[in-house]
């Protein structure tokens, strides 16, 4: 990789996360990589409520854009409904989707549409290995915890009722 390659990305992220977003670009750039992202954050708000019209002028014209779709991975993401859709989105439109864990967020659950989606690399809080996914050099599913690479994407959740 040259220290010149710059990419086109959406970051999925739950809006609670923005702060955490400079962290994930930083994480990104120590690697070589320059990132343009088109997500939708507190830097540029959305201030629409209708979520047809959400989807329709905000959202898909910039997954559309980006040749890459970030899912970043925390505790809050797997109960998103908009992330879930956007990884919906991107997959049908035949975009490259990375899942990356926060930092620390290693016991997070993933979600559903990127925990079923078979193409898709997810990849722990480590620079290198992050933008390899997003060059499309990784495929698979990352330990969280090790950072190694698992052979098979295995996220069951068992969940227990109190």
């Amino acid at each position: 990789m040259s220290m010149g390659d710059t990419k086109n990305i959406f970051i999925s992220h739950v809006h609670k996360d923005d702060d955490m977003l400079p962290k994930l670009k930083s994480l990104i750039s120590k690697a070589g990589m320059t990132v343009r992202d088109g997500s939708i954050n507190s830097d540029k708000p959305n201030n629409a409520k209708n979520p047809d019209y959400i989807k329709a002028k905000y959202l898909k014209p910039r997954i559309d854009w980006a040749s890459t779709l970030v899912v970043f991975i925390t505790q809050n993401t797997a109960q998103s409904d908009w992330v879930n859709w956007e990884i919906q989105y991107a997959i049908e439109q035949g975009k490259h989707v990375v899942g990356v864990f926060a930092q620390g967020a290693t016991d997070a659950d993933l979600p559903d549409a990127l925990r079923t989606h078979g193409d898709a690399a997810v990849v722990g809080w480590q620079s290198a290995r992050v933008v390899d996914a997003i060059n499309g050099k990784i495929n698979s599913f990352d330990d969280p915890a090790t950072g190694s690479p698992r052979s098979v994407p295995d996220y069951t959740i068992k969940r227990y009722n109190c």
